[in-house]
């Protein structure tokens, strides 16, 4: 009898309102990029913003675990999945890009930008990182709220995700054991997946975010969450991604990053083009 009176109390505190979900996600997300950004001042370094993103959708879809009303079947889901994408990719950044490396070059390029006004201008760039992770956190509130049963479709769009995590993890070591070999240092890596696409590790992600896509379908105003991989494409298209990644890689390996621009997919994974003999 204790318990059933806790288990409806607890229902009763349940959100079942898409709206004021968001709108918790939102605010925590830009508390969290204030805090983030606070930090890059006092460090003078502003890498950590991609590990706070990371982190900070898996902690958003965390709160929609909690605290929306949807089916215990859909919540778990959500908080596997999007918990296994979150770790993987926070702790890879944190690792590899954070601990005991310099800013990375593409926040030194914005610094020498954005000069003098420096911190004003990484102010407004957390807060839309902040606004990104609202953003990308639309497919797990969605599912979260979802009341019904796990369809095929969402099994399927989970089998798809995991797939991309796996991948998008294999890019990940493959890069990284080519950089670890002394012998290539200022050499492109064309290896593996490197060898099929520029950037596989964009495109697994991308691939990933489909297939969250996918798994709201099912949920009620699911279809919605078409806009985050359309999204995605734009920033790696357009703003942050493959523009200033190929900008960086053109500064540091000149024309051996030229010729795999050449031979080389850009993004979806294909057999390289042959350069024709001279």
């Amino acid at each position: 009898m204790i318990l059933a009176a806790a288990a409806r109390e607890y229902s009763h505190e349940m959100i079942s309102s898409s709206w004021a979900l968001f709108a918790i996600g939102a605010v925590s997300a830009s508390l969290l990029m204030v805090a983030l950004w606070a930090l890059a001042v006092r460090l003078g370094d502003a890498s950590h913003v991609d590990v706070g993103w990371a982190y900070g959708i898996g902690g958003v879809a965390l709160l929609y675990v909690i605290l929306a009303d949807g089916s215990a079947a859909n919540r778990l889901l959500v908080a596997v999945l999007a918990g296994i994408w979150s770790v993987r990719l926070g702790t890879y950044l944190l690792v590899n890009r954070i601990i005991g490396k310099p800013e990375d070059g593409r926040y030194q390029e914005l610094r020498r930008r954005w000069a003098p006004h420096v911190n004003r201008a990484f102010f407004l760039f957390f807060q839309a990182q902040a606004g990104f992770v609202a953003v990308f956190s639309l497919p797990f509130l969605f599912v979260a709220l979802h009341d019904g049963d796990i369809s095929w479709l969402a099994w399927a769009g989970a089998a798809l995700a995991l797939a991309s995590i796996v991948l998008v993890s294999l890019a990940d070591r493959q890069l990284a054991a080519w950089r670890g070999d002394p012998a290539n240092k200022g050499r492109t890596c064309r290896g593996g997946l490197w060898s099929w696409s520029r950037h596989p590790n964009y495109f697994f992600e991308w691939l990933h975010w489909v297939a969250w896509a996918v798994i709201a379908l099912s949920a009620p105003y699911g279809w919605l969450a078409i806009v985050v991989p359309v999204f995605l494409l734009i920033l790696l298209f357009k703003v942050t991604g493959i523009p200033e990644t190929e900008a960086q890689s053109l500064r540091s390996r000149g024309d051996d990053y030229r010729r795999y621009q050449q031979e080389v997919s850009v993004f979806v994974p294909l057999p390289p083009r042959r350069r024709a003999a001279a």
